[in-house]
């Protein structure tokens, strides 16, 4: 007897879940990955890091916290410069949580300066990869010359068509959600209208392909509110190295360990 077609949820899974070799994020260029390593329907296309461990690293060599700050921009310098070599279409750093406000003072105008002057800094290098840069976060909540020097960096690498870098700067998950609901609301979206699509293109990475691989350094085994919608379907990559000492190797390893998974995607 032939089995009545079933009758599926309006709202089920989108194909956008479907793994995919290529995104149209960014046009394939020849010879994009400099090193060969994976090929290319192997590795993730987005890949988030939460970069935990930068205190305790300082704290293990008994100087002062935001030396450890300084060493984890280092260790950014070099993860990124990688991702690029590898072909890793969108990096996603957890650069300052919406919750760090509550450390002291002095640490939190610490990270506002190291971000400001490594966007500085490092602007010219990120337009020559052809990299661009995006913030995710509240903007607006963050000090005059932190906002102008980021608001350079996305003009200066707009261009950028090789790595997508995202920074989670004055970020949360949660708050991500709420400002989503609230630019729904704003442009007038009937209820009946908002559905998954709905809600990812009001969120700030809209337009982005949702994480495939979302690594945290230093031990710890949880999201930490960071990228919470978008991690639905991601692979988890736990490991203990502390994040100023997690360079392009173990940056390799979770990529190679990306590649030995089966993703089914409910199937």
């Amino acid at each position: 007897m032939a089995r009545a077609p079933l009758a599926r949820p309006t709202d089920a899974p989108p194909i956008a879940h479907e793994p995919a070799a290529l995104d149209p994020l960014h046009p394939e260029a020849e010879g994009a990955a400099n090193e060969p390593f994976l090929p290319p329907e192997e590795l993730p296309r987005h890949v988030a890091i939460i970069m935990d461990g930068n205190r305790r690293w300082a704290r293990q060599r008994e100087l002062p916290e935001l030396d450890g700050h300084s060493a984890g921009v280092e260790a950014i310098r070099e993860v990124l410069r990688h991702a690029v070599r590898r072909g890793v279409r969108v990096l996603t750093l957890y650069a300052f949580s919406r919750e760090n406000w509550a450390r002291s003072d002095d640490e939190v105008a610490g990270l506002f300066s190291l971000l400001e002057a490594a966007v500085r800094s490092e602007t010219d290098e990120l337009r020559r990869q052809g990299v661009r840069v995006r913030l995710l976060g509240r903007l607006d909540e963050l000090p005059d010359d932190t906002r102008r020097s980021i608001g350079e960096a996305l003009d200066a690498t707009a261009d950028g068509d090789r790595l997508t870098l995202n920074i989670a700067f004055n970020y949360a998950g949660r708050t991500e959600l709420v400002d989503a609901v609230r630019r729904l609301i704003a442009e007038g979206t009937a209820p009946e209208s908002i559905d998954e699509a709905a809600v990812g293109a009001a969120l700030y990475t809209a337009g982005l392909p949702d994480p495939d691989l979302l690594i945290r350094t230093g031990g710890e085994q949880r999201l930490s509110n960071f990228l919470i919608w978008q991690s639905a379907y991601a692979e988890f990559y736990f490991c203990d190295a502390l994040w100023p000492d997690f360079g392009p190797a173990a940056f390799d390893a979770a990529l190679l360990e990306f590649a030995r998974r089966q993703r089914r995607f409910g199937r």
